[in-house]
């Protein structure tokens, strides 16, 4: 068995390759934040721009302008980062304050990406309703398809431009087959946590998966009248996300695919753990959160779904950083 070398390819005093690419792919990136920022600022300010005389997001408003706040400063960070994949001085940044906001961005856009031409093709195909006949919108449809497109960009060129980071800094970490690895390199953290998750994560993806298929078991009484295709949709994408969070872990702690690119199952469960962890933390928040009348309050069996899934995920990229620390060391 053969080991591959561990010396970095490149340091923080060498420039980024491709500057003119980066360049425009950061203007990309922040053109793409302009339209979700806008409808955000504004929301704060008191505009109902793109919201229905009768929307829910009326009814709570010191709550939701917390919440826009929130999202105002998530979709920002986007911005920094992409400023600091394409500066020299982004090479100083430590590895674990760039990795962490980059696991987030993925993991919260990464389902959008997928989910959302997923209900546009789903529509197009059946003619299915975007939401229950007679029930009103929270927001007007211009809304979705401007922000969601948005989402896609982000994903697409902060994605790029991380990989073009990411392989110049730390392409050496992911070089090579799984076998060429090192019995060492996995370790037994990676192991325990990849083998928890698979445990684990038969819960969530389970719910998920029933969900999907149209069971109701464990839903509130609103969600059960809202359902729709886009509900049905996202449900199976969020268990497809559960496995391959837990299949890229498994494939690293285990190497039962000898001759697969080390690289494959690194992004399965950078991904992977990502969405499903990242979109645990969010959904498990807006469960417990107060405000919701009786009937629309997240089922207890729903939290734990949630709960399930925010742990898969934090166990997954636990492994997953064990592992990038000990291939780097």
């Amino acid at each position: 068995m053969t080991q591959t070398p561990l010396a970095p390819v490149s340091g923080p005093s060498v420039p980024l390759r491709a500057p003119r690419v980066r360049g425009v792919l950061r203007t990309v990136t922040v053109a793409s934040c302009v339209p979700y920022l806008s409808l955000k600022i504004a929301w704060i300010a008191g505009s109902r721009i793109g919201i229905p005389d009768d929307s829910v997001l009326l009814e709570h408003r010191g709550l939701i302008a917390v919440a826009n706040s929130v999202t105002v400063l998530m979709d920002g960070a986007v911005i920094v980062l992409a400023l600091l994949l394409t500066q020299d001085w982004g090479r100083r940044v430590p590895g674990w304050l760039l990795a962490t906001p980059m696991w987030i961005a993925g993991g919260l856009l990464a389902p959008i990406m997928v989910g959302f031409p997923v209900q546009l093709l789903t529509h197009a195909v059946t003619g299915a309703r975007t939401r229950p006949a007679g029930d009103e919108p929270f927001l007007d449809e211009w809304v979705f398809g401007v922000v969601y497109t948005g989402f896609i960009v982000q994903g697409l060129a902060l994605g790029t431009l991380f990989v073009l980071y990411a392989r110049e800094r730390w392409g050496h970490v992911w070089r090579g087959r799984i076998w060429d690895l090192p019995t060492a390199a996995t370790g037994w953290t990676l192991k325990v946590t990849a083998v928890a998750a698979a445990v684990l994560a038969l819960f969530p993806a389970t719910m998920r998966l029933l969900w999907a298929c149209g069971a109701t078991t464990g839903l509130s009484g609103a969600r059960i009248e809202q359902r729709t295709a886009d509900f049905y949709v996202l449900e199976g994408i969020s268990a497809l996300f559960v496995v391959v969070a837990v299949a890229g872990a498994l494939l690293l702690a285990f190497r039962p695919a000898p001759a697969l690119p080390l690289k494959t199952p690194l992004a399965m469960a950078w991904l992977g753990s990502g969405a499903v962890g990242c979109w645990g933390i969010w959904l498990l928040i807006a469960a417990v959160l107060p405000g919701a009348e009786e009937g629309e309050r997240a089922t207890g069996l729903m939290a734990l779904t949630y709960a399930g899934g925010m742990i898969v995920g934090l166990l997954v990229i636990t492994g997953t950083a064990s592992f990038l620390r000990r291939r780097g060391a």
